[in-house]
């Protein structure tokens, strides 16, 4: 069999894959392209200077033990830095390998006139002053699957999704219900089934729309006498999307109708895709028998997303944008925004707007001070990830060893320290300190603040360390 780049990348990861996590294998190898294999030189092509930055800091040693693994000791890695997704690409970065035989996202429209609909229903999505017009499906092109980055977070959520929207319909998941906190894709999710459906299928009637837009248009109805009409539009519907269906609490003849058209949509086999902020087990003034019908399908809930999905999701911002940050600083936001997507989005624009307004250039302490004054109290805070990853740093060592359970004196040491900050700079329990710490109990979590204190008073070295780390953490 003849030896390729690509036979030897495919072995190579096939022995990474055994000794990372399932998550930063897709975060940071997939992504990667062998290009070519010269004697014993393999040359791989990567999307920026921080993705190779980041394998050379991170995963240099597993890098060489694979390549040595397949091409002897002499074996090296060169590596092509090509930024293939750079501004005014229709297809922003993604750190998923685009399949090369996906067809391009068409211009979404449901083709209704405004006056009627099929048999002179008339259509709710009339534009004043216009005679007659398309409807569009109402979805926000960029929201596709593309570019909704997986994780640990949200990957049961966006496989279903997926399902759906290559079988609307015609899978157990309908309705389709995506829960979660503000912030955290459900919007997106919600867009990128409608136009991977409208993609696939494009004679469908794919329409998007919150609930509080539904409610005002059956407000209308009743106010116009077209009631018949808003509910015979709604049943055209094939595929249909409710955003924030929470909202619809407490409005009970809104529920009832909607109650009718979901029992239309269900029997006739369409597709039906809700959102919500909270479980339909937790909805309040919501009727019982339309509960009973959301928990028909697939309740799917979205989570704060974990490291690695946030730096992914920095990383896919700045090359949608077209714009390298340094590593440094892409690491300290990903571990101080953990709240939801949306906040860290944000907090990368506002770095961006700082160093551009200012003439500044994007540095660490320029990131600490826009942390400081721009995030949210409930971000400002240092997570214990954060910590554990500045402790680690300091003394050379692997985050895993941290939490292993090693009675090594250095690597303790290092864990007491990250115990004591964790204490004295986050809000989390004692339970949950020792948690993120290797599972140990809060006991344990006292006993090295303790320990801490004692040594700092004692070992002129370990006040060193502390005095160290403390500058290291301070925001200001």
């Amino acid at each position: 069999m003849e030896v390729t780049a690509k036979s030897v990348w495919n072995n190579c990861l096939e022995f990474i894959k055994d000794n990372i996590s399932s998550q930063s294998f897709k975060t940071w190898f997939l992504p990667i392209k062998p290009l070519k294999l010269n004697g014993n030189v393999l040359s791989i092509q990567v999307p920026s200077k921080f993705f190779y930055e980041w394998l050379e800091e991170h995963y240099i040693k597993l890098l060489k033990t694979a390549i040595t693994k397949e091409l002897g000791e002499d074996a090296k890695l060169v590596y092509s830095i090509v930024m293939e997704n750079t501004y005014g690409n229709s297809k922003p970065y993604t750190v998923k390998i685009p399949s090369s035989n996906r067809a391009p996202i068409k211009n979404q429209k449901v083709s209704m006139p405004v006056e009627v609909a099929g048999n002179g229903v008339k259509n709710p999505f009339i534009i004043p002053g216009l005679k007659k017009v398309n409807v569009e499906s109402q979805l926000n092109p960029n929201y596709t699957f593309e570019n909704f980055i997986e994780g640990d977070c949200n990957r049961l959520a966006r496989s279903a999704g997926y399902a759906v929207s290559n079988k609307p319909g015609g899978t157990s998941f309908n309705p389709l219900m995506i829960y979660g906190g503000v912030g955290l894709g459900k919007t997106h999710l919600a867009h990128a089934i409608g136009i991977e459906i409208k993609d696939k299928y494009p004679d469908k009637t794919v329409l998007y729309v919150s609930a509080e837009k539904f409610t005002q248009q059956f407000i209308e109805s009743i106010r116009n006498n077209t009631k018949n009409d808003f509910v015979h539009f709604y049943q055209m519907i094939d595929v249909l999307i409710i955003d924030d269906v929470q909202s619809l609490a407490g409005k009970e003849k809104t529920q009832d109708v909607f109650f009718h058209i979901f029992n239309h949509l269900h029997q006739h086999g369409r597709q039906v895709v809700l959102t919500s902020d909270r479980a339909p087990v937790d909805m309040q003034g919501m009727e019982q028998r339309l509960l009973s019908r959301f928990k028909w399908g697939l309740s799917a809930d979205l989570q704060k997303p974990d490291l690695e999905t946030r730096i992914a999701i920095l990383n896919k911002k700045l090359y949608a944008d077209g714009i390298e940050m340094p590593s440094d600083v892409i690491e300290y936001l990903a571990y101080s925004i953990t709240s939801n997507v949306r906040e860290l989005e944000g907090a990368l624009i506002s770095l961006l707007a700082q160093s551009s307004l200012n003439k500044k250039k994007i540095t660490l302490e320029l990131a600490k001070q826009m942390i400081d004054k721009f995030v949210k109290n409930t971000t400002r805070e240092v997570s214990i990830d954060y910590i554990q990853k500045v402790v680690c740093d300091y003394f050379d060592m692997p985050i895993e060893l941290l939490k292993s359970k090693t009675r090594k004196r250095e690597i303790v040491q290092a864990r007491q320290l990250a115990m004591y900050f964790a204490k004295q700079l986050t809000k989390s329990s004692l339970a949950s300190i020792g948690a993120q710490c290797g599972n140990k109990d809060h006991a344990t979590v006292l006993h090295a603040c303790r320990t801490v204190n004692n040594l700092a008073e004692t070992d002129k070295r370990f006040k060193v360390y502390v005095d160290d780390l403390t500058k290291k953490l301070t925001l200001n």
